[in-house]
């Protein structure tokens, strides 16, 4: 039987022939794995930072459908191909947090399954931030919507000023954690005239760290509001008084424990001089702002004519507009991470700060995978 002969790599393949403009059509294809900018809200009046972002970009905001049925399913429709691009979904948070929620879900599962390369969350304050550490016999809700988050299909998230910065290692995927604390410094130094007349003020021991570094970087004092309760929870009701000892229980020998003294809330003090000075308070969260009032109500017994507190995220919820209009304090400084036009109609002691600039400066240096250190520039662990 007669040996085949074998021809040469190039002489085998040499009578193919590519069909005309395929290799054109590949490099176009290469060319065009850009990115795309869509929103996950369902409601207008969350939309206004996806627009501000992509205005920013030279971008437009990506086509789709995001509506509640008629027995409150959420649905949403892709109107546009997104095989093999970056997705960048702006997700603000307003009072429905949990509709939000689905919504964001829903979106990046929908992109996932339509192909696209990387799904990108942008979600400027990260909601159940605040039930990240197990109280009582709960839960760490926080850790259950970052699992959730990435089975959804998410492949990163950029937010901003997370409650506890421990909640990054909840994520099995990259987390950048910006910071609004430029912005908020920016304003005190231009909308404050006399704010070299100022002092930081902690509302309470823990906010310390947060005030201290605000301090350094106006070069002002720093006083911190002693004898707040740190918390609403009720120490012998959460477990650790279970099961109930008896009067006449016999308990061995071995298993005696101390005896605990019970905590005593020691007089509210305030610790610095805020006498004939402009008082800020500085804090990550305003949300029920009964303790920001009673704060002020403190620092203007102790001298200081004017109150302001800066925040980064207003959530501003129940009654808050309200209780800040006939409070002692004299503004309100949030940043627009979560939509209150409504809460500014009410008080007009509210003001916000925008900060899409660095939202959008995040989502191009992410896309053409340059450092994201030029964002972190003078910022403190403890912001």
């Amino acid at each position: 039987m007669p040996r085949k002969l074998l021809l040469p790599y190039k002489s085998v393949f040499s009578h193919f022939r590519a069909p005309r403009g395929l290799y054109d059509s590949l490099a176009m294809n290469a060319a065009r794995t850009g990115y795309r900018v869509f929103s996950a809200n369902s409601t207008a009046a969350s939309t206004e930072l996806a627009k501000k972002i992509t205005e920013r970009l030279g971008a437009e905001l990506g086509k789709s459908v995001v509506y509640q049925e008629t027995n409150g399913e959420t649905r949403v429709e892709i109107k546009e191909s997104v095989r093999g691009q970056d997705i960048f979904i702006i997700q603000t948070i307003p009072r429905d947090v949990n509709t939000a929620v689905m919504e964001l879900l829903i979106m990046a599962y929908a992109l996932k399954t339509s192909c696209a390369r990387n799904i990108i969350g942008v979600i400027p304050y990260f909601p159940y931030s605040k039930q990240s550490k197990m109280r009582k016999r709960g839960s760490i809700v926080c850790k259950l919507l970052a699992s959730m988050l990435a089975k959804a299909g998410l492949t990163h998230i950029i937010t901003m000023d997370l409650h506890q910065k421990e909640i990054q290692g909840f994520f099995s995927f990259p987390v950048d954690n910006l910071r609004a604390s430029p912005f908020l410094l920016q304003y005190i130094q231009e909308e404050i005239p006399d704010y070299r007349n100022a002092v930081i003020v902690a509302k309470s021991p823990g906010a310390a760290k947060r005030a201290q570094s605000y301090a350094e970087r106006l070069r002002l004092g720093l006083a911190v509001i002693h004898g707040e309760a740190q918390c609403t929870e009720q120490d012998m009701d959460d477990g650790r008084h279970s099961p109930p000892m008896l009067k006449n229980a016999t308990v061995h020998p071995g298993l005696e424990l101390p005896l605990m003294m019970a905590k005593e809330k020691p007089p509210i003090t305030v610790v610095g001089d805020v006498g004939g000075r402009i008082a800020i308070i500085v804090d990550d969260i305003i949300d029920d702002v009964e303790s920001f009032v009673a704060a002020a109500e403190i620092l203007k017994e102790r001298g200081a004519y004017k109150i302001f507190v800066m925040a980064t995220h207003g959530l501003l919820s129940a009654d808050a507009p309200r209780l800040i209009e006939e409070s002692s304090i004299d503004e309100v400084v949030v940043t627009n991470t979560v939509p209150h036009e409504v809460q500014k109609l009410q008080c007009p002691k509210i003001k916000t700060v925008d900060i899409s600039l660095i939202l959008s400066e995040a989502i191009r240096r992410i896309h053409n995978g340059e450092s994201m250190a030029y964002l972190f520039r003078n910022i403190t662990v403890d912001d």
